[in-house]
């Protein structure tokens, strides 16, 4: 469909969905109601599997690799998201790739404070590598919490000293959880996240936990050594600056980062690609990507 402006859909997002929500369940029940709203008509295949008890599921399309895997962790603030309301965006990403997409269902707080998502995330990479895919032929993906997991899990693989995949895909990743610090664009009136959401999430993920401990908040953490990051942000996010510092202290930590911004975008617009023309337009430049690094492994 497409034709929205940014607008348009932040209006929606800000009407329609649960942001005010005054329980857990009743964010969780209905962040996914909201999310399935935007499902297109991509003819996407979705096979369930246990890591171990971890809840995952393979998803991919007609024209996806069974050799090569986009390891994918969900966004929703470590508190809510599933693979169920991010099928969609995975379905997009597996066909715009080529490749198999592994999403995880890692546990969620406040039931499961950090690290839980992190040793599910970690594991399951692991996992993967011990069913032979080659650490070269997997791309760890994540969205906004997601994104933070990615970072956090590569971390924690290099210290284990396991071999790390080539390169790692953040869309709006929240990578400081010591928010926000600083300067919000237009005091963020052009995006659905506010303050107030953000340190409820920090809260429930971490209760007394240091947030600027490098395994919560990677920006604090010893980047030497990571793989290639390619990161999209937009540039109206919340998060924007934070993601921006980011990626200067990867940079130069001598991490290559390809910086993906989008004018005028909220945080997670590429879930509403079927609304947004650049959440598509993000998701084909996503493809391209993976598919020119693994072209090279």
């Amino acid at each position: 469909m497409g034709g929205k402006t940014a607008e348009e859909v932040l209006r929606m997002i800000k009407r329609d969905s649960p942001i005010e929500a005054r329980t857990m369940e009743e964010a969780r029940g209905g962040f996914e109601a909201f999310y399935l709203r935007f499902r297109s008509e991509l003819d996407t295949l979705s096979e369930p599997v246990s890591i171990d008890g971890i809840p995952a599921f393979w998803i991919s399309t007609a024209n996806a690799s069974k050799d090569q895997v986009v390891l994918f962790f969900h966004g929703g603030g470590f508190t809510i998201g599933s693979t169920k309301d991010h099928l969609d965006l995975c379905g997009k990403i597996s066909h715009a790739s080529g490749c198999r997409v592994l999403s995880v269902d890692y546990r969620l707080a406040p039931e499961h404070i950090f690290p839980a998502a992190l040793d599910d995330c970690t594991r399951s990479c692991q996992w993967l590598m011990e069913q032979g895919v080659s650490p070269s032929l997997i791309v760890p993906t994540g969205i906004s919490a997601g994104g933070n997991l990615v970072v956090a899990m590569l971390m924690k693989l290099r210290d284990s000293g396991v071999p790390l995949p080539k390169t790692a895909v953040l869309l709006s990743p929240a990578v400081d959880l010591a928010f926000p610090k600083r300067p919000v664009v237009n005091g963020g009136v052009n995006d659905w996240l506010t303050a107030e959401g953000l340190d409820m999430l920090k809260k429930a993920y971490l209760r007394m936990h240091d947030p600027e401990d490098p395994f919560v908040s990677p920006t604090y953490g010893d980047l030497r050594g990571l793989p290639s990051l390619f990161i999209q942000a937009g540039t109206d996010e919340v998060l924007f600056e934070d993601i921006r510092e980011f990626v200067r202290k990867a940079e130069a930590s001598g991490v290559h980062v390809i910086f993906d911004t989008y004018d005028g975008m909220f945080h997670c617009w590429q879930i509403f690609s079927l609304l947004l023309d650049e959440g598509q337009k993000a998701i084909d430049s996503i493809g391209a990507y993976i598919r020119k690094t693994l072209q090279s492994a």
